[in-house]
């Protein structure tokens, strides 16, 4: 591949040995943005928020963008641009096919590996990871390779990347938050309500069609004089269906859920999920980073 240096035979401009390596550092981070948005879109377009409020962490998050991408672009190109051009100058010497095809498909390859990697180590579904592992080689290659001859240095390819990279990641992220806002809870009656909910924990809410309610480990929010923000519930209690909800904090329906006893007070299940997957949620403490309690319908 001539990884290290740019510039045909004969050129009179001295090689520098750094370019081709600045070159993939730069349009890894200037792909950076790009790709985080797009999974952003594609993993929270039409989903509920929960309720959180993100706040100025995400405002603090995006003034940290400019310091972190040139790291992200530098891990990238040293984990697969680089090692895919290296499994390329392996090809024998009377393979068929351009070189950017044999860097193509080393990349490739190499997504592939991370992507197996992650199912051995934390579980990842391959048919999800693979495809963004696989894929975010794809640019990078191709548009280095299209470099190829071009005077520019290091320097120039940066400020084209970042420059192309701020002006599509502004115009589409606008156009990704238009689109992305447009969640609808499902619109449930109290008769589809009643029934058993349960958390992932184990905590069972079962809401019987007469207003009674028991619990059995369910979270109920914690007196502002008592520590923690909630506390774990058994016994029995009452439910109301709340539509319209005019509880402070909420506009959406829920269930107010009132526990017989001195374990916890009074609390509001908002009603989240989709028509076919219904789900009650409740978010305890910071709205930006607080603790998110869902039950589901068996």
């Amino acid at each position: 591949m001539g990884w290290g240096r740019t510039g045909e035979a004969g050129e009179r401009r001295p090689a520098r040995p750094n370019d081709e390596w600045n070159r993939a550092i730069a349009l890894c981070a200037g792909q950076a943005p790009l790709v985080w948005l797009v999974w952003w879109f594609a993993t929270q377009a039409g989903r509920d928020d929960y309720g959180y409020g993100y706040g100025g962490g995400g405002y603090l998050g995006i003034c940290c963008v400019p310091l972190i991408v040139p790291f992200v672009g530098l891990l990238h190109a040293a984990v697969q641009i680089a090692p895919a051009a290296a499994l390329a100058r392996l090809r024998p010497r009377a393979s068929p096919g351009p070189e950017w095809a044999w860097h193509l498909a080393g990349s490739v390859l190499i997504g592939a590996g991370w992507s197996a990697l992650g199912l051995l180590m934390w579980g990842w579904p391959v048919t999800e990871s693979l495809p963004w592992l696989a894929g975010v080689g794809v640019l990078p290659v191709l548009v280095l390779h299209s470099l190829r001859g071009r005077l520019w240095g290091g320097g120039g390819v940066w400020l084209r990347s970042v420059g192309a990279s701020l002006v599509l990641f502004v115009g589409c992220g606008v156009a990704a938050a238009s689109m992305a806002d447009d969640y609808e809870p499902p619109r449930l009656s109290a008769a589809r309500l009643a029934g058993e909910w349960r958390s992932e924990d184990g905590g069972v809410l079962r809401l019987a069609p007469g207003g009674r309610a028991e619990l059995t480990r369910v979270p109920a929010r914690n007196d502002v004089d008592e520590d923690g923000y909630f506390s774990l519930c058994d016994g029995t209690g009452t439910w109301t269906f709340e539509q319209d909800s005019r509880l402070p904090g909420s506009h959406r329906d829920g269930v107010l859920v009132r526990v017989a006893g001195e374990c916890g007070q009074e609390t509001y299940w908002t009603i989240g999920g989709t028509e076919r997957n219904p789900e009650l949620f409740v978010l305890f403490g910071d709205p930006d980073v607080g603790d998110l309690r869902i039950l589901t319908r068996d």
